[in-house]
């Protein structure tokens, strides 16, 4: 009798059962629904504070420079001596002094008691650089205005020309959508890969194992214990993606309206057709992004990450299920790890340099290689920069290593798991593999 779908259903209880999993699956949607939200909200909170900051300015050229504005007061001194300068603005309790004491090489200087904003810092940078292009205008007796009205702002739209026809598209979202994919494979594969290896550990100190292969056999313990975390992986990942999307839809209705710019009614725009927002916002990057998402090949990519997804797990599991199962606790899994993270860590560093050459040597093997194509041929899809053979050699190859590595895992568990108080090497374990 197949008992995998038996090891299957105790994996997946047990495991949803834990309050770390319940906590998880509570706490993950809630923080990520916070990436989504923090940068809008924190966009709304301006500083408003209003601050003083202290001019000395030792060529007397820069007054012009600085006018007061909402948030800035400027306030100019004419103490020459710095120790009386320095020890009147600790006492004045402003917000910084800006000094310019070197009427050749322009050199500027700003105290203040903490870190200043970087605001605050950017505000007087651009006003100082402002101020002084002007005064280099006059002196060349170059006319500013004329070289600003000869400046023009060119926005390059982007279209897919295809055998089908003409669609709108956006390269910047494909790579946004190719790197969250990615990042989740690899966020995934790393987290529950993990706990495969440390389920097995676990059974293995605390004798369970023994009972449990008296019943089954070690393959199909194996087995049943990849694709039942795997299922608890789904069901965490189904559950986050749902709860994120309620979180932010209730924020968005919730307080959507108060971050609409004033005057815009937020019905009026939810309601809007494509033709209808392209005309209120132009021709822009918001509309190509609109346009983009409604053209987006959404089941191309979403089938391309569901298989890479699982294979890249299965993958990863059955040589973190051997591991687990060649040592007696997590300290020894160091000498093992290495080899099998790397490739890993490889495919999500080199997913930045893809981004820019989708199509190169690179970005083609990482995709082929098993071992980095569930991270990088995810990415490619989603920016639309592959060929049809590739995705079927590449997810071929991928079925063919899970097959083979598989079987060289459950070699390796079936002699490891009842291996006890000896330190294994790879010559160790290469003799496992040789086992028959």
């Amino acid at each position: 009798m197949n008992k995998i779908p038996l090891i299957i259903k105790r994996e997946y209880l047990t495991r949803v059962k834990k309050k770390s999993f319940i906590i998880m699956t509570i706490v993950g949607p809630i923080l990520m629904a916070a990436l989504f939200i923090a940068p809008v909200w924190l966009g709304m909170m301006d500083d408003n504070e209003k601050k003083t900051i202290s001019v000395y300015d030792e060529s007397g050229k820069y007054k012009n420079a600085f006018e007061d504005t909402e948030t800035l007061t400027f306030r100019f001194l004419d103490e020459p001596d710095i120790k009386k300068r320095e020890q009147d603005f600790l006492e004045s309790g402003n917000y910084a002094m800006l000094t310019i004491s070197d009427t050749i090489k322009n050199e500027f200087v700003l105290y203040s008691e903490k870190a200043p904003d970087l605001s605050v810092k950017e505000q007087i940078t651009g006003r100082m650089e402002r101020f002084v292009e002007a005064e280099n205008f006059k002196k060349l007796g170059i006319n500013k205005a004329e070289i600003d009205s000869a400046k023009v702002d060119i926005y390059l739209e982007t279209y897919t020309l295809t055998e089908e026809g003409v669609e709108k598209s956006s390269a910047e979202l494909g790579i946004a959508i190719g790197f969250i994919s990615a990042f989740v494979i690899y966020i995934f594969i790393f987290m529950y890969g993990v706990q495969v290896m440390k389920g097995v550990i676990e059974e293995k100190i605390n004798r369970v194992v023994e009972v449990l292969i008296s019943s089954v056999k070690p393959f199909q313990l194996m087995a049943g214990k990849i694709i039942g975390i795997a299922l608890v992986a789904l069901t965490q990942f189904v559950l986050w993606a749902v709860l994120t999307g309620v979180i932010v839809s209730f924020v968005y209705f919730a307080f959507g309206e108060s971050m609409m710019p004033q005057g815009q009614d937020l019905s009026q725009i939810q309601n809007m057709s494509t033709q209808q927002m392209e005309e209120l916002v132009g021709n822009n990057q918001f509309s190509d992004l609109i346009v983009g998402l409604i053209n987006f090949n959404w089941f191309a990519i979403i089938s391309t990450f569901l298989v890479f997804f699982a294979g890249g797990y299965l993958l990863y599991s059955s040589l973190f299920a051997a591991i687990g199962a060649a040592v007696d606790n997590e300290t020894d899994t160091q000498q093992f790890m290495l080899p099998v993270t790397v490739p890993l860590i490889l495919a999500i560093v080199s997913a930045q340099g893809i981004v820019k050459n989708p199509d190169g040597t690179l970005a083609f093997w990482l995709s082929i290689i098993p071992f980095t194509s569930p991270i990088i041929m995810p990415l490619r899809v989603a920016m639309g920069r592959y060929e049809v053979w590739e995705l079927l050699l590449s997810a071929g190859l991928l079925t063919g290593a899970f097959i083979a590595t598989v079987w060289l895992a459950a070699k390796i568990y079936k002699v490891g798991i009842l291996m006890y108080g000896k330190k294994v090497s790879y010559k160790e374990l290469w003799k496992w593999l040789r086992y028959k």
